[in-house]
């Protein structure tokens, strides 16, 4: 204790080594292994060399660039799906929930309480050609009497939203409940209708959730690979599939890490593309 009182700079040091250590062991040494895999050539049976094989890169960009691009326009179209179900959810628990709050987010989070796969293969039966679903969809003419939901885009994208649901709604509560009521009063007060005081103030004031809500389910989303695989065909396969099978399945390690690092890259840009986009000074303000 003594030392720490005449050194007391050194203790938010302290306080942040638990977290910079679990960092540098947990992501930094397993990327730098990652990143040393990508450029190793296969000499043999499971036998790697490194090599500087950048062509792991560009085979790989080039053999599974329409199942990367898939993913990304898959992970954006549940991304913009979630925030237009989650916004409104998690308002009017912030707003209109009253004593109902806890229980409300209690049913939000209630998916987490089952396995990932057991949430996943539930939209089988839901999606099911003799479904309750489809049939609804055929009575109103939405769907063929011989068209289905299953093995298609649709479901591949419905099983994504559904699963990161709630990392969109649950930062979306956070940040419009912290927002002062008496900054919508006062916009009232100035003559702007509820529609502009929600346009002028909440909404700007909840950028951080989006903001937030946008990264949490884009993320894993982009790479996902169970729905994909259970509610789709190889014609829906996402990049993760592709990783998921290079690396388990077919043992081309080299690859399967290069293509790993360039998802990793490409969602890196278009993250700072979106908070430029949202403005940065805003988001932590």
């Amino acid at each position: 204790m003594a030392f720490l009182h005449r050194h007391r700079w050194l203790t938010p040091y302290l306080l942040l080594a638990p977290g910079i250590g679990f960092l540098v062991l947990f992501f930094v040494v397993p990327l730098y292994y990652l990143a040393n895999t990508s450029l190793q050539e296969d000499v043999g049976t499971f036998d790697f060399v490194f090599t500087w094989a950048w062509s792991n890169y560009t085979d790989s960009i080039g053999q599974f660039h329409e199942q990367f691009l898939r993913s990304l326009v898959y992970a954006g179209i549940a991304t913009g799906l979630a925030l237009a179900i989650g916004y409104p959810l998690a308002y009017w628990i912030a707003t209109r929930g009253g004593r109902w709050k806890n229980l409300l987010l209690l049913f939000i989070i209630a998916p987490f309480f089952v396995t990932y796969l057991i949430r996943t293969l539930a939209w089988l039966t839901i999606l099911s050609d003799d479904g309750v679903v489809v049939d609804i969809l055929q009575t109103l003419g939405v769907l063929a009497d011989d068209g289905r939901l299953l093995a298609s885009s649709t479901a591949v994208v419905a099983g994504i939203t559904y699963n990161y649901l709630p990392f969109m709604a649950l930062p979306l509560y956070v940040s419009i409940e912290q927002i002062d009521r008496r900054l919508i009063e006062a916009a009232q007060d100035l003559y702007a209708s509820r529609a502009k005081a929600f346009l002028r103030v909440t909404l700007p004031l909840s950028l951080p959730g989006v903001f937030a809500g946008s990264l949490l389910t884009f993320i894993p989303a982009v790479g996902d690979f169970i729905n994909a695989q259970l509610l789709g065909t190889p014609r829906q396969f996402m990049i993760g599939n592709v990783i998921q099978s290079r690396f388990l399945a077919l043992g081309e390690y080299g690859e399967a890490a290069a293509l790993s690092l360039v998802v990793m890259g490409a969602v890196l840009v278009l993250i700072l593309i979106y908070a430029k986009a949202l403005g940065s000074e805003r988001l932590t303000g």
